[in-house]
């Protein structure tokens, strides 16, 4: 690259500075394998193949390993999605051991719960389901760090009983298991207040592009300071 052009240079010169000014988050220790699991949020229409283009999907799981792979290539942190578009927690434990116990993740992240909601999945069953898994992926690696995120809903939408019961099984299956909360809910209230809910959900529980922004942002931000 010419960086006598001044153009060119100052380009240069800005990538380099937001590179920097990304904040380091202490879990991702050199060559730690990060694997995000859940429903279509987290799916994010990710392909199925090894191009990685596309291996990630296109929602918060590929901005937070896009801009902490650029900003520190040499800790050769591996970022996995295995998001389903559909799920419910009873069709994670169908296939947990391969899409979680096998890949050997150091740090699990799981946000499940809405299409529980929606297709019925008894309060009660949710809870032990989720609790079996976690305790499997403890089991499996002793020193494994979790992420447990609580569904959320379109700040305009009526939030059920169920969701509501839903989050309260999270804090109390993080508690157990010595895990961070994600509370993305809150975040998508304050954001409602500067641009209307469809700006960042489009329906009542997807995400848009700026939605997955404020996911990643608030992801990165309770995983930097619970490992602090």
């Amino acid at each position: 690259m010419n960086l006598r052009n001044p153009i060119l240079s100052a380009v240069f010169m800005a990538v380099v500075s937001a590179s920097h000014a990304v904040e380091p988050i202490p879990a991702f220790a050199s060559g730690t394998r990060v694997l995000f699991q859940g429903d279509s949020i987290t799916d994010g229409n990710r392909g199925r193949s090894s191009d990685p283009n596309h291996i990630l999907g296109h929602g918060y799981v590929f901005v937070i390993a896009a801009r902490h792979g650029a900003a520190f290539p040499g800790d050769a942190v591996e970022f996995m999605n295995r998001g389903v578009s559909g799920n419910t927690v009873l069709d994670l434990e169908k296939r947990w051991e391969k899409d979680a116990l096998e890949l050997k993740p150091d740090l699990l992240s799981v946000m499940i719960g809405v299409n529980d909601e929606g297709k019925g999945v008894a309060l009660d069953v949710y809870e032990e389901v989720y609790d079996r898994l976690l305790t499997a992926s403890r089991e499996a690696n002793p020193k494994l760090k979790v992420v447990l995120c609580e569904p959320f809903v379109r700040p305009s939408a009526v939030v059920s009983e169920g969701i509501l019961k839903r989050r309260e099984i999270v804090s109390r299956l993080a508690q157990k298991h010595g895990a961070a909360v994600v509370r993305f809910q809150p975040v998508f209230d304050d954001a409602s207040k500067r641009a209307p809910a469809a700006y960042w959900i489009w329906d009542n529980v997807h995400p848009t592009y700026r939605g997955h922004q404020l996911m990643a942002d608030e992801w990165e931000r309770v995983v930097r300071e619970f490992w602090r």
